[in-house]
């Protein structure tokens, strides 16, 4: 996955033509891979939130009440 592709939601180029009306294969397949990679991406951001979050929070002390 290229951040490009992260950031628009699209390639640079897209194999179809927007011009013709109706479904395209292509195009579909397009939105599905940009779906997975969504999910990819958002799969690999919330592991790394994780891990920082571990590290803030591994020499922080308990807070006294």
């Amino acid at each position: 996955m290229s951040p490009f592709i992260a950031n628009y939601r699209r390639e640079l180029r897209i194999k179809a033509n927007i011009r013709r009306k109706g479904k395209v294969k292509e195009v579909i397949k397009f939105v599905e891979r940009i779906k997975k990679v969504y999910k990819e991406a958002g799969a690999a951001l919330r592991k790394v939130q994780e891990k920082m979050k571990q590290q803030a929070n591994k020499r922080r002390k308990e807070a006294k009440k």
